[in-house]
């Protein structure tokens, strides 16, 4: 079993999976043995690279869970290394709930998504968040790409556990770059059809103007008729 259910899979998780019958399918793997933290594969790092936004979960001291959204360009999360995620965070409401709950709590959860391609990655790991003057080294090292606003603070995640999810059920969207970027050849190809069409009705016109004639002879006066 992988450390990630290990994580999740609780006592009175166990409980619901053997009400709900699905118990037998997990109990050979909870068995297995289980190693320290989980190390991020090529996988795992690319495809948090590639998003530009994910949902943070913390918990605070009154027991209540905290999801936020971060948001920024594709690669404002870093991997720097193969346990370890970062980003800086920038100035937003000024709540500092998650911060709060973090300096409490340190476990968190992460949730990555990509509607366009259906897939699905959570996280557990252990959550820190200074001021950004703490740690300017590592400001500089996130600073490229990163969210834009005013940087507060550089939150870092040790990863404890992840798990890729099923597709089932997740509603394909697309954001605003990547339907951009689909259609960027449609856009290239209409831009030629115009150009070629103004050509050809630039051609058509020139063809259908009347050509220059020249002025017709005067035609010679008629005989007068003989009187009948």
């Amino acid at each position: 079993m992988s450390r990630y259910d290990r994580l999740a899979y609780t006592s009175s998780v166990r409980r619901v999976q053997e009400e709900m019958g699905s118990a037998s399918a997990t109990d050979r793997r909870l068995r297995e043995p289980v190693g320290e933290a989980e190390p991020l594969t090529g996988s795992e790092a690319d495809f948090i690279r590639s998003l530009d936004g994910f949902l943070f979960a913390s918990v605070g001291e009154t027991g209540w869970p905290y999801i936020q959204f971060r948001g920024g360009p594709p690669g404002f999360v870093h991997v720097l290394d193969e346990h370890t995620l970062g980003y800086l965070d920038v100035r937003g409401n000024r709540q500092y709930i998650t911060t709060g709950n973090v300096r409490g709590n340190d476990r968190v959860a992460l949730f990555f998504i990509d509607h366009a391609r259906q897939t699905r990655l959570k996280v557990y790991g252990r959550a820190t968040a200074v001021r950004a003057g703490e740690d300017p080294a590592l400001v500089e090292r996130l600073d490229e790409p990163r969210t834009d606003g005013t940087v507060e603070q550089v939150v870092t995640i040790r990863v404890e556990a992840f798990a890729w999810n099923c597709p089932n059920h997740i509603t394909p969207r697309f954001s605003q770059r990547e339907v951009s970027e689909a259609l960027a050849p449609v856009r290239e190809r209409l831009a030629r059809l115009e150009q070629e069409n103004a050509a050809l009705r630039a051609e058509l016109s020139e063809l259908s103007e009347p050509a220059d004639r020249p002025d017709r002879p005067d035609r010679p006066d008629r005989p007068d008729r003989p009187a009948r």
